[in-house]
């Protein structure tokens, strides 16, 4: 059985009714910041990119052909590949941003695929991602948690009792805290590949020779 995910113009539709309800905006702010050679992980039907300043200098992946089909009418000039985030066909420092939008919580090994956004990331690259998390507050993450097996099964894979922003850290990014938005269970942030102290205690000792 193909959850609600697999199913472009299912997902397209209820979509475009969270959109409606305000999903739209953050959207927006998601793709508000990306700069230089971008790619969208998880693309999907399509829907962040013609939202992109210049989709010219975007790539999106997406593993479901279906979905990217309709990618291909909403953006024509985007260069679309077949493609999952934990192998991503790019070369070390491909790209300055990596955007993910509402996909770290489908995907199957996020350590794994967070260790590929790092690979392809240049240097001073930056990931974006807007995401729904495991709830703060303890009786509403146990509810997620009590769903989660009924509700992944049916949308096809989505978890909706994921610390995305944990995992995120946990695979060596920072996130800017001036750059993060928190509503409810919504999350909006920027994260960089922290800088090890060493490399920090080196540059400092340079600027002192």
């Amino acid at each position: 059985m193909r959850g609600l995910e697999q199913i472009p113009w299912l997902y397209d539709g209820l979509m475009a009714g969270a959109e409606l309800l305000g999903l739209r905006r953050w959207r927006r702010r998601l793709v508000a910041g990306a700069n230089g050679r971008v790619l969208e992980i998880g693309c999907g039907t399509g829907r962040d990119l013609p939202l992109f300043a210049d989709p010219g200098r975007v790539i999106g992946i997406d593993p479901d052909l279906a979905a990217l089909r309709r990618a291909r009418r909403r953006a024509p000039a985007v260069p679309l590949v077949v493609a999952r985030a934990e192998a991503l066909p790019f070369a070390d420092g491909t790209f300055d941003t990596v955007v993910s939008g509402l996909v770290f919580c489908s995907v199957q090994d996020p350590p794994r695929a967070l260790g590929e956004v790092r690979r392809v990331l240049a240097e001073a690259g930056e990931l974006r991602m807007l995401e729904h998390v495991r709830h703060t507050r303890p009786l509403l993450a146990r509810a997620q948690d009590r769903v989660q097996p009924a509700w992944t099964c049916i949308t096809g894979g989505c978890h909706p009792n994921r610390d995305t922003e944990a995992a995120v850290e946990q695979a060596g990014f920072c996130i800017d805290p001036e750059d993060r938005l928190a509503r409810g269970v919504m999350r909006r942030f920027a994260a960089r590949v922290c800088r090890a102290p060493a490399d920090a205690s080196r540059r400092n000792a340079g600027d002192g020779g």
